[in-house]
């Protein structure tokens, strides 16, 4: 068989060529996020205010696929690195039954709570209206996203991030497209408001599920969902929640800070809320580099790590640091520079922009700061040790963010809010490096010359 490129592509050229991909199909997804909401900005800041509200339930669903799938691909990259073909392809035969099993799960909820969550969401009737409308079709057909995100880490499992790319701008291009005909009612469509950017989410998902699964069936050299004579191994699923898990857990913290900070900031007024789901889809679409950076880096460090070459290891860590930190930097100088801008693609009104301007300057200052502790997370992972990612997310966003973001509110004011991030940010960092630092001197300088 022919030598891996994980094995012996120079280390730069091959993050760059197994990034650059993945970079561009996270931004491609973080861009249908804000077209959604742009589009339904449109409608009035209610609708707005309402899909920022859901966002906590749709992030929650992203944390469980996205765990489960790295946890899948840290163990199917190492299986595959210690040539243990069959036994990749058992567990990932296995991680198709844990994906559509969970997405089941969730549609099922979707089905039967979404009144129920919208009115924990929020008081306002109207506002419930139109979070149960969005929120029930995007949780009860969620069955696209987690198919999707199982596809795509397959083809990362063993190098391939253009096909995974590719599998995600079919399904990102096709919700932009069907966004505005369904919000709106063009050709012949009936206007659907909320419900019809739901529905066009939805779409798209399912395409890039599709498309992902047929690219692996044709074009996967490696890794083969094997139903035949399959059996279920619980070893398999411990593999991969080893590493999935805190994934898991760091992600849906992700989804409670959501919720608890638009409950901090209903207190203030519901544009707050609105703000804070703009911010948060910005925030996500300068950090998708970041997180392309770290997931490339699972299977190259998860490889190298099952053929024990601990300088291919160590030389992926001095490259992916620096290189994160010069696209933070570039995201934190738009952000310094052009909040007003950015705002007004939201159809901003004057309450809007007063809270939002100064607040995306003052959390722009931390960007560098959260790129080094995703990265650190995702390099970990590779190392299979999951733990990190779920610390560090949850210093960065839950354990510090939240109370000291409700003490600067409720004793400040709005204005003090967003330095909350500050010391959360730091903290995590902090904790990330040396974390990182700790697992390199027990698992790599053993393997080093």
């Amino acid at each position: 068989m022919e030598q891996n490129k994980m094995a012996v592509m120079p280390v730069r050229k091959l993050l760059l060529s197994m990034s650059l991909p993945l970079m561009m199909s996270l931004l491609v997804q973080s861009c249908y996020n804000i077209v959604d909401s742009i589009f339904v900005s449109r409608l009035s800041e209610e609708a707005l205010t309402a899909t920022s509200l859901v966002y906590a339930v749709q992030f929650l669903m992203i944390a469980v696929a996205v765990g489960t799938s790295v946890g899948m691909n840290a163990l199917l990259s190492k299986r595959v690195g210690e040539k243990r073909y069959d036994e990749a392809c058992h567990a990932a035969t296995t991680g198709l039954f844990l994906m559509a099993g969970t997405a089941a799960v969730f549609s099922i909820v979707g089905l039967a709570f979404s009144g129920g969550l919208a009115r924990a969401m929020t008081d306002d009737p109207a506002l419930q209206e139109l979070c149960t409308k969005y929120m029930r079709v995007c949780v009860v057909f969620c069955y696209g996203i987690f198919l999707q995100t199982y596809g795509q880490r397959l083809l990362q499992a063993v190098g391939d991030t253009v096909l995974s790319m590719v599998s995600l701008i079919a399904g990102a291009v096709a919700n932009i497209i069907l966004d505005p005909i369904m919000i709106f009612g063009l050709l012949g469509c009936p206007a659907m408001g909320v419900t019809g950017a739901a529905v066009a989410t939805v779409i798209g998902q399912s395409l890039g599920a599709v498309v992902a699964l047929v690219l692996n069936r044709l074009k996967n050299p490696v890794i083969h969902v094997r139903l035949k004579d399959y059996r279920w191994q619980w070893r398999d699923v411990a593999d991969i929640y080893r590493v999935g898990m805190p994934t898991i857990v760091m992600q849906a913290i992700g989804s409670v800070m959501t919720f608890a900070m638009n409950q901090i900031l209903m207190t203030v007024s519901s544009t707050a809320v609105a703000f804070f789901g703009v911010y948060y889809k910005l925030q996500s679409f300068v950090m998708m580099p970041m997180n392309g950076l770290g997931q490339a880096a699972i299977p190259i460090v998860g490889y190298n790590y099952g053929a024990k070459n601990g300088q291919r290891i160590r030389e992926v860590w001095r490259v992916i640091i620096p290189a994160g930190l010069i696209i933070a930097l570039a995201g934190t100088a738009i952000f310094l520079l052009l909040p007003g801008f950015l705002l007004n693609l939201f159809a901003a009104g004057e309450e809007l922009r007063a809270i939002g301007v100064p607040a995306l300057r003052i959390i722009s200052v931390t960007f560098a700061c959260t790129t080094v502790t995703i990265i650190c997370g995702y390099f970990a992972s590779g190392l299979g040790n999951g733990i990190v990612n779920m610390a560090g997310g949850a210093l960065r966003q839950l354990v510090l963010l939240v109370p000291l973001a409700w003490l600067f509110t409720e004793r400040l004011g709005i204005g003090y809010t967003w330095y909350a991030f500050w010391i959360s940010e730091v903290a995590a960092m902090l904790y990330s490096l040396l974390s990182v630092r700790r697992e390199m001197k027990k698992k790599v300088t053993p393997l080093l010359p």
